[in-house]
């Protein structure tokens, strides 16, 4: 008959037994059982103690003082729930605002409870080549784009965006049936009569604020010059330079439109941008902004929309050429293409060189001319 194999429970129930006996030299009992003299005189204490159990026991602690109370943990999931965008410091600053809760934990074991109930989604970090800038005050720069179109029961959607550079505050939203000049002028002049003028616009060259033919500027963006904004448009194929308002256009994507499987008409999708366009500027934590919110860091413009667009005029040392059909202007007896945007407009002239030229629409400079250089001339 084979000898039955010993448990470690056994033998620990053994080694015990033999260590009780009066006179036992331990010491030479936890050799012989291959254990330490600690781990030998911790099971006596137990048997001391009565317990007849010797299995090894979890090294976490009986309390955890420092641990999440259940109503707090439950708080985050909620809030969560409720912005299931908003990862741990967001929430916190959420909880904090609010002041729902008393100790709101770290951002860090905010992070710990969504992973561990599992609401946490994949991070993902985007290597940036590019440096960031700002404005130093608002209104100083307003960056303008179309996010991408998507379609809609009756159409597609042209979301257009208008974004403050300094507080990324959010200008407009408007669900659009089109791109054209037309439709963005509409939205913009309700813009301009709510928050004011901003000093410059930022936009890329696509149209209707940009032209990839002869010349850069559109009757949209000579529009914008006429009020006094300086408009400036991005490197061509380089959409950083309005990384602002591409963020917006991703967070946008992600939070509203890409969570209802079908959008219907133009006016509910201009309902729940609305909605969105309110969190997101009173509300939502921003972390370029310290986790204050854009409205905490804006402020309407004091440059106020004008009824009624004051007359062109300038300088006595410009030279005044109004602008013909074509967009040409005559200078030193030929013609010189310098924008059909600009048709029928007085532009003023400044020599800066022999044979070189500025050319201005109201206070912006639109061209510079080299009379010295080829170039194909338009006659009349």
């Amino acid at each position: 008959m084979p000898w039955k194999e010993c448990t470690p429970m056994s033998e620990r129930s053994e080694f015990v037994a033999f260590a009780s006996l009066p006179g036992a030299n331990v010491s030479q009992l936890c050799s012989r059982y291959h254990i330490s003299r600690q781990t030998g005189y911790k099971w006596l204490r137990r048997a001391q103690l009565g317990e007849t159990d010797f299995e090894n026991r979890s090294p976490r602690p009986h309390t955890s003082p420092w641990q999440t109370p259940p109503e707090t943990e439950a708080l985050v999931l909620a809030m969560r729930e409720h912005y299931p965008f908003y990862g741990g410091r967001k929430i916190r600053r959420k909880l904090i605002n609010e002041a729902v809760v008393e100790g709101v934990p770290a951002a860090s074991t905010i992070t710990v409870i969504l992973k561990r109930n599992g609401m946490l989604s994949p991070e993902r970090r985007v290597k940036r080549d590019w440096q960031r800038f700002e404005e130093d005050s608002p209104n100083g720069l307003w960056q303008m784009d179309f996010k991408g179109h998507f379609p809609t029961s009756q159409g597609r959607c042209h979301p257009l965006t208008v974004l403050d550079d300094h507080s990324r505050f959010n200008i407009c939203l408007a669900a659009c049936p089109n791109e054209l000049g037309s439709t963005v002028r509409d939205h913009l002049t309700v813009a301009f009569q709510r928050y004011g003028l901003p000093e410059r616009m930022l936009m890329d060259n696509g149209a209707p604020w940009g032209s990839s033919g002869q010349a850069v500027h559109t009757r949209f963006s000579a529009w914008l010059i006429r009020l006094g904004i300086t408009v400036s448009h991005g490197r061509p194929l380089h959409p950083q330079t309005q990384g602002k308002d591409e963020r917006f256009h991703r967070t946008l994507k992600l939070e509203v439109i890409s969570r209802r499987p079908v959008w219907h008409h133009l006016q509910e999708t201009q309902q729940a941008f609305n909605s969105w366009r309110h969190e997101y500027n009173f509300e939502r934590p921003h972390d370029a902004l310290d986790l204050d919110v854009p409205a905490s860091r804006y402020m309407p413009s004091l440059r106020s929309f004008p009824g009624v667009l004051p007359p062109i005029e300038y300088d006595e040392e410009l030279e005044v050429r109004k602008v013909k059909e074509n967009g040409s202007i005559k200078l030193k007896g030929s013609y010189t293409f310098v924008g059909k945007a600009f048709s029928g407009e007085p532009v003023g002239l400044r020599e800066v060189g022999n044979g070189i030229w500025d050319v201005y629409y109201c206070h912006q400079r639109i061209d510079h001319l080299d009379l010295n250089s080829p170039s194909p001339s338009q006659e009349v």
